[in-house]
């Protein structure tokens, strides 16, 4: 059974958020296995983009800080900094239409964080398409 893309940006999330966990308490931990953990079969999709948001964190974050006021990405709970990253990453560095990564990443966000981050989610995305 083939997932779809949003359920696919969703296992992404996922494995970014363990990823995000494990290395902040030191926690060994190989990237291929969280993936195979979370997803049955191979895909390039999620592999790509998991390797890429991880490669690119520093840039990803640097990115979505200049765009909050008063607030960074490490005040935003391990979940909404997980789906922000995804989006950058995807606005950045894939054709994905902009629409459809806001909408992806706004989904994700009512699902899995409070109002607030859905908020701060939605307009530093809006901020960077805008640019």
């Amino acid at each position: 059974m083939s997932l779809t893309r949003s359920e696919l940006r969703e296992k992404i999330m996922i494995i970014l958020y363990q990823y995000d966990l494990m290395t902040n308490n030191k926690v060994k931990c190989n990237i291929d296995s969280l993936i195979k953990d979370n997803i049955a079969i191979e895909n390039d999709f999620v592999k790509d983009i998991v390797y890429g948001v991880i490669t690119n964190t520093k840039a990803l974050d640097e990115i979505a800080n200049s765009k909050m006021i008063d607030w960074n990405i490490s005040r935003i709970d391990k979940t909404g900094a997980a789906i922000l990253r995804l989006a950058i990453y995807e606005l950045k560095y894939t054709d994905t239409p902009e629409v459809v990564v806001i909408n992806e990443a706004v989904e994700l966000a009512k699902k899995y964080s409070d109002e607030s981050v859905r908020k701060i989610i939605n307009a530093v995305l809006d901020k960077i398409i805008k640019e």
